[in-house]
Order: structure tokens, then C-alpha cells, then sequence
């Protein structure tokens, strides 16, 4: 049974959402607070957290960096009221895995989480995709931009992995999502716009004029080789 963390101040949202994860199956926790929130997960046993971003003592987004400077690698599912991308991006740097933007759909939530709980769980492949100066390497879970080792959440990686290993072949948009994050997924796919744009962020490729992650108009994206 996959343990989960619930991180919200407000009980008109995490009641009723603590209720629903568990008639799923899951074995909830809940705290109100960012501080107790990184002590629990400091605990272990956490499979994954449900993050408010605006909490009363402690921003979301540091605690997404306190628990990744830490070492901990457990998925976190990031609930927003901030829908500018700028925003999200930031999220995304800051260790998150995924986001969920309020008001949410709870159908969708249900989904993200599965798909991270899913994504958590499956085997890294053991081989290492290279194309032109990037090299991943699926065995080890890290990734390189020449010499520089890419600081990537799992999200990122999963589908940095996937682009560098079709180079030169213009993925499609549904391939890309079910790939990254499985199949019946539900929701926007404005989610891999947001990543693929922190992926360009941190692969120092201009967005407007991209020299290694290329929009297909009305395809996908491929990676130039």
C-alpha cells in the first residue's frame, strides 16, 4: 500500500481529499504546515506528497527545495492557485514532479497521482542514450550536457530519457504523454509545454530560437541530433 503525504492548511480541501485518497487505497497522512511536512518526509516511509503551495509557516516551494537538498528523492505533486508558466517552472526547479493547479478536478488529481506512483515504481532501464552533447544515462538515473551533470526531477528525466533516445524523430504529443506519464493520463497537456520549457531552461536552449528541443507544429517535439 503506497503511503501518502498531505500537505494543506485548508480542511475544506484536505478533508474531503484525505477521504478520497483513501477510498482509493492509499494509506494517507495529513499535516497543515510546511515545517511538519519536512519532518515527516525526513521520517521515510513516504511514497508521495500532495503540496500545497501556500501554507501559513513555510513556502511550499522551500520545502520542495529542503526536501531535494536532503537527498530525498520522493514524488511530489505540487497543488497551485499560480497558472502563469514562469510560476510553474520555478515549481519545477524547485524539486516538484508534477502540478495540479486549483481549482482542481478530482478525477485529475487521482490521476497524477497514480501516474507519479506508477512512474516511482517502474525499473530504469539499464542503457545510455547520447545525442549530440547530451548523454543520459537510464542505468544511473543521471543525465549530462557536455561536462555539466543536469540537476533534473524525475518528470524531467523521463522525458529528457525519451526525446534523446528518438533523436531525430518528431515525437507525438500523445506519445510523449502516455511515455512520461502513462497511459489513461488526464488532464492538460499544457503540463509537457511547462516541462519541456524547464528542460530548455536547464539545457541553456534558447527558447525562441531552440537548437536542441524543437517544437513539431501540430506533432510534438523532437531532439535535433
Amino acid at each position: 500500500m503506497s503511503r501518502l503525504l498531505v500537505v494543506e492548511d485548508d480542511d475544506a480541501i484536505a478533508v474531503p481529499l484525505v477521504r478520497a485518497l483513501e477510498a482509493q487505497g492509499y494509506d494517507v497522512e495529513h499535516v497543515g504546515g510546511g515545517v511538519p511536512a519536512v519532518e515527516r518526509v525526513a521520517g521515510g516511509g513516504i511514497d508521495l506528497v500532495i503540496l500545497d503551495l501556500t501554507l501559513p509557516d513555510h513556502d511550499g516551494l522551500d520545502v520542495c527545495r529542503e526536501v531535494r537538498a536532503a537527498g530525498n528523492d520522493v514524488q511530489i505533486l505540487m497543488l497551485t492557485a499560480r497558472t502563469d508558466e514562469l510560476d510553474l517552472v520555478v515549481g519545477l526547479d524547485a524539486g516538484a514532479d508534477d502540478y495540479v493547479t486549483k481549482p482542481f478536478r478530482l478525477a485529475e488529481l487521482l490521476a497524477r497521482v497514480r501516474a507519479r506512483l506508477r512512474e516511482a515504481a517502474e525499473p530504469t532501464v539499464p542503457a545510455t542514450s547520447v545525442a549530440r552533447d547530451v548523454r543520459v544515462d537510464h542505468s544511473a538515473h543521471r543525465a549530462f550536457h557536455g561536462d555539466r551533470e543536469l540537476d533534473l526531477t524525475p518528470t524531467e528525466f523521463a522525458l529528457l530519457a525519451l526525446l534523446v533516445r528518438e533523436a531525430g524523430r518528431a515525437v507525438p504529443r500523445d506519445e510523449i504523454m502516455e511515455a512520461v506519464w502513462g497511459p489513461g493520463w488526464y488532464g492538460s497537456s499544457r503540463t509537457l509545454d511547462v516541462h519541456i520549457s524547464a528542460l530548455r531552461r536547464k539545457l541553456g536552449d534558447d527558447p525562441g530560437q531552440p537548437r536542441l528541443l524543437t517544437t513539431v507544429r501540430s506533432v510534438g517535439f523532437r531532439f535535433e541530433p
